[in-house]
């Protein structure tokens, strides 16, 4: 069974999910983030508002250093749905 918390977290999308993400990995800032990723933090920041969709390519980065696999790294930018799969 889920808890609460488990099902709330896992819904979240966006910068939501990012900086849930990135406080759990440790990272302070975007910039940290997006020197990892070796991407600008305008960039980071306008993938993740959902103003525009990443490169197919920056995929295996995002999910390195995001330590999260490719669906849940689509489900955060919410170019997959909560119940879709890869």
């Amino acid at each position: 069974m889920v808890s609460m918390t488990q099902k709330t977290s896992s819904n979240k999308t966006g910068l939501e999910w990012l900086r849930a993400r990135m406080e759990k990995l440790g990272f302070n800032s975007l910039e940290e983030v997006a020197q990892e990723i070796q991407i600008n933090r305008g960039n980071l920041y306008r993938y993740f508002s959902l103003e525009t969709r990443p490169s197919v390519a920056l995929l295996p980065d995002l999910c390195r250093v995001l330590k999260a696999s490719p669906a849940e790294i689509l489900k955060a930018l919410e170019i997959l749905g909560p119940n879709d799969r890869i």
